[in-house]
């Protein structure tokens, strides 16, 4: 079976400025490898006419679907629609269920319905509409010589809707493509080298349809596997095999068998288990808090956090010893020992976190940047430690400091067992 190749445009001279992030690429890309297409290019380009023109000649010509985002809209400078038209043929029409669609949020947002907004209901004859059910601008289907050009607003979430409700049911129905399936092994605390290495016979014996991604991250390193077939289940029957292979050779830094971030696999922990959690944020701000709650539910078992940024805070608000602070410094093994102490008595937790530290890049004048120390305290007692340095920007530091600190609370939860086996 051929694969069905796919190239995403998008389209606005702010993606090329850096002005906006560009997620509806890696977003439709996600949707488009899970029907089986592959996706081979991504390319940006400005608003201009001969650039976009250039942009679709080149894609046509080597993918059978193309998706364009962006440059949709009542302003001057939204010219996708105008050059689509110009592009496919035909003449401009009103298309009646988004003119009256258009006029009703008008009315429902109490605004004045303009001659501009006329132009939303306006489309090229020779497209297929798809409806845009959260705003005003239409999405488009045009097909010629066997392939087929979605242009979609740049919105995200009207283009997301776009695509779930009208796009992607086409899409699948119109195109076949082959099975492709992704099996995960997530390690933690050793280097992409290590891993490579240690492996290195396994990701050799792998069949030439089943490959293997090294994607590293903050203190983890991602394995991937991905298999293309004709059949999803057995083509995963035949991948599981490989991946408990991986895993096992592995064990001692494998932590999940599932693409997840740590918060969701820390959730599924402490919630399972019946426990609570707490923390006391000093250099990270309440980043830490803010990825555990980005996980729904969190509130089964996260208590909550402090962000105790200055000494007075930590000894008047959280209750550390100020002898402590004092002895020892802020940035100490000590004062964050007693930070992850005193959450999960101020919080009432089974668990405590703390961290304190100075991110600041690393200097040759003062060694203390770059530094945080990071405690967790648990029942009976039992605190453990442990002293980091991180070497990159402050917004990087913070990153890495509330990544190795969840992977610390990990550790000290799972203490030495295999939840992923389970």
């Amino acid at each position: 079976m051929s694969k069905t190749v796919a190239s995403v445009i998008t389209i606005g001279d702010e993606l090329l400025i850096g002005q906006t992030i560009d997620t509806n690429s890696a977003w439709i890309g996600k949707q488009l490898n899970a029907l089986g297409i592959d996706l081979r290019r991504r390319v940006a380009v400005g608003d201009d006419k001969k650039a976009i023109t250039d942009a679709l000649n080149e894609e046509l010509a080597n993918a059978q679907l193309v998706i364009v985002t962006g440059g949709l809209g009542p302003t001057a400078d939204d010219i996708t629609k105008p050059l689509l038209l110009e592009y496919f043929g035909g003449k401009m029409v009103v298309n009646e269920r988004v003119l009256a669609h258009v006029k009703d949020l008008f009315t429902k947002r109490n605004r004045p319905f303009l001659e501009r907004n006329m132009k939303q209901a306006e489309v090229p004859e020779t497209c297929m509409v798809l409806f845009n059910r959260m705003g005003t601008a239409p999405g488009m289907w045009f097909e010629r010589d066997g392939r087929v050009v979605i242009s979609l607003p740049g919105v995200p979430f009207e283009m997301i809707s776009i695509m779930l409700e009208e796009a992607l049911p086409r899409i699948k129905e119109r195109f076949t493509g082959d099975a492709i399936v992704h099996l995960s092994v997530i390690t933690a605390g050793e280097g992409e080298s290590f891993v490579a290495e240690k492996i290195q016979d396994l990701e050799e014996a792998l069949p030439a349809h089943i490959k293997l991604a090294y994607l590293p991250g903050a203190g983890m390193v991602k394995l991937r596997l991905t298999g293309h077939g004709t059949d999803e289940a057995t083509l995963t029957d035949e991948m599981r095999p490989h991946q408990m292979a991986i895993a096992n050779r592995l064990e001692d830094i494998v932590i999940s068998l599932t693409d997840e971030p740590m918060e969701a696999i820390l959730h599924r922990w402490f919630t399972s288990h019946g426990k609570t959690l707490a923390l006391a944020e000093s250099c990270t701000g309440g980043y830490m808090a803010h990825l555990l709650t980005q996980v729904s539910g969190s509130s089964k078992y996260f208590r909550g956090g402090i962000v105790v940024y200055q000494t007075d805070v930590k000894t008047e608000v959280l209750g550390v010893n100020k002898d402590i602070v004092d002895a020892n410094g802020v940035v100490s093994e000590a004062t964050a020992m007693a930070m992850a102490q005193q959450a999960t008595t101020v919080l009432k937790a089974d668990y405590g976190f703390g961290i304190t530290g100075l991110l600041e890049p690393p200097t040759g004048d003062d060694k203390g940047t770059g530094v945080a120390w990071m405690a967790v305290a648990g029942p009976e007692g039992k605190t453990v430690s442990r002293r980091y340095v991180f070497h990159y920007d402050r917004h990087r530091n913070k990153e890495m400091a509330a990544s190795m600190g969840l992977l610390m609370l990990y550790k000290f939860v799972t203490d030495g067992t295999r939840p992923w086996r389970d």
